[in-house]
């Protein structure tokens, strides 16, 4: 019977991959000098806001991060995201999947607000994530990719399907991985793509269930343990739900490949992080989180491949009836 799943489950796959592929096979193609004339200062202005907003707080490179991974996974980078809620429009922000992970929204913001007086309604929020999110990379020690250009901001939110759309932090390796190839996505990229994880943080009710779970105690992750608990007591309460801690916790505010390091050693935070190693499932990831562990150089070229994947993944709709938004929190009126 687990057989006769799991087969349905990889036809499903199937069909819902190609079902994504036709859609997008017409989309308008991305290019990388799309601003060059319309908006010279475009990179430099969002290089300095993120310079300013990382050295303010190293955590603002994960917030960006972050933000663009849940956007593009939702409806396709369409800056859904940023979307807030009026009596028109129900956004992303405030679902379950979403409430209180999502962070970094003001220097989006600010970014707008220079483009705007040095090129106004020319630079969509879109790309202005999708750049954000690379220099973000850059300024923890991360890679370098080239940012195609040429998204359209999206006039509605993808409230009915972000929840389903986006991994949660005690899913399962297979249900995982069939929402990456959903949107275009290879196990490969998943890996690399969850190598992102060496900057974040995660909320104690994402991580409750791992560590009086199945965490992995061994002589050297003993008081590593310890410590999780006493920030995440057992019993859930609204207070001690929001007590965060790093997902890496050797090198916290450093992009490097210590994550695919925690994993080799039993301590991912999070179910869905472990999974990559631990899963019976995980043949090819367990090979990946080692190979991206021994060679940080592999990780940084996949990273970079895969980023410019995410990115890649647009929202049709966008290109017909999108626009630029004035204001990446409202649609323009």
């Amino acid at each position: 019977m687990a057989t006769t799943n799991n087969s349905l489950v990889c036809i499903m796959v199937v069909l819902l991959t190609f079902c994504r592929h036709i859609a997008t096979s017409s989309e308008p193609p991305l290019t990388l000098d799309y601003y060059a004339n319309s908006c010279p200062t475009l990179f430099e202005v969002v290089r300095k806001e993120m310079e300013c907003g990382v050295l303010s707080n190293p955590r603002n490179a994960a917030f960006i991060l972050r933000l663009h991974f849940h956007d593009c996974f939702v409806q396709g980078c369409d800056a859904s995201v940023l979307l807030d809620d009026t009596f028109t429009l129900a956004g992303e922000k405030k679902l379950p999947v979403n409430k209180g992970t999502l962070k970094g929204f003001g220097i989006i913001d600010s970014i707008k607000n220079k483009l705007e007086s040095d090129c106004p309604g020319i630079v969509s929020c879109a790309d202005i994530l999708t750049i954000a999110a690379r220099d973000a990379t850059i300024l923890v020690g991360g890679p370098y990719w080239e940012v195609p250009l040429g998204r359209k901001d999206s006039v509605s939110a993808g409230h009915e399907i972000a929840d389903q759309n986006l991994p949660s932090a005690d899913e399962g390796l297979l249900s995982i991985i069939s929402k990456f190839l959903y949107q275009g996505l290879s196990i490969t990229d998943m890996v690399a793509l969850s190598g992102a994880h060496t900057i974040g943080m995660a909320r104690c009710v994402n991580f409750r269930n791992r560590i009086y779970g199945d965490f992995e105690s061994t002589p050297v992750s003993q008081t590593y343990l310890s410590n999780l608990k006493s920030i995440c007591p057992p019993i859930p309460s609204v207070e001690s739900d929001k007590n965060e801690t790093s997902m890496d916790n050797v090198t916290p505010n450093l992009f490097d490949n210590s994550y695919f390091h925690v994993l080799l050693n039993g301590e991912g935070l999070l179910n869905s992080d472990q999974e990559l190693y631990s899963s019976v499932f995980g043949l090819k990831t367990k090979q990946l989180v080692k190979k991206y562990a021994a060679d940080p150089f592999a990780f940084f070229e996949q990273f970079a491949e895969s980023m410019v994947k995410l990115g890649n993944i647009t929202n049709p709709e966008s290109f017909v009836n999108g626009q630029v938004r004035r204001n990446c929190r409202f649609v323009n009126t």
